[in-house]
């Protein structure tokens, strides 16, 4: 299974922003165990970090020939993008949203996801796990192509 992971906005400060809700792990911690679990599982990952909505946007896109799923963690943009929601429509790819925190255990204007109505799934409140967790459930899914 070829993957595309899409980290969203303010994760390149992870390890050190807000470590109560999201932990003390790098996001090159992160994407070392994404890519050890992957190579282990037989799958193939492209990671990608934006704090650009429509560098998210193009990298789906852009993508659509290769990624045969997407896991992404949108953060902020996972409460206001239209754009990002409508681009994983468009390009028909199964996606999973992912969070670290639990995202409906936070405030009311966090628990409204634009992205989850346009994903198979959504993993959130098991930090680093998330992605794990993530990965496991793209490896069970049908591929687009």
């Amino acid at each position: 299974m070829k993957v595309l992971v899409i980290h969203g906005p303010n994760l390149s400060l992870l390890g050190g922003r807000d470590p109560d809700v999201y932990g003390r792990t790098t996001l090159g911690q992160i994407n070392d165990m994404l890519e050890e679990r992957a190579a282990k599982m037989g799958h193939s990952v492209k990671l990608f970090q934006s704090n650009h909505e429509g560098e998210i946007v193009d990298r789906i896109i852009g993508e659509a020939d290769w990624a045969e799923a997407i896991i992404i963690n949108p953060a902020a943009f996972t409460h206001t993008s239209v754009a990002i929601r409508d681009a994983i429509a468009a390009v028909g790819i199964p996606t999973v949203e992912v969070h670290l925190s639990n995202i409906h255990a936070r405030e009311e204007f966090r628990q409204k996801s634009l992205i989850a109505p346009v994903s198979v799934g959504q993993i959130s409140g098991f930090g680093v796990r998330s992605y794990l967790l993530a990965l496991e459930a793209v490896g069970k899914l049908s591929p687009k192509k």
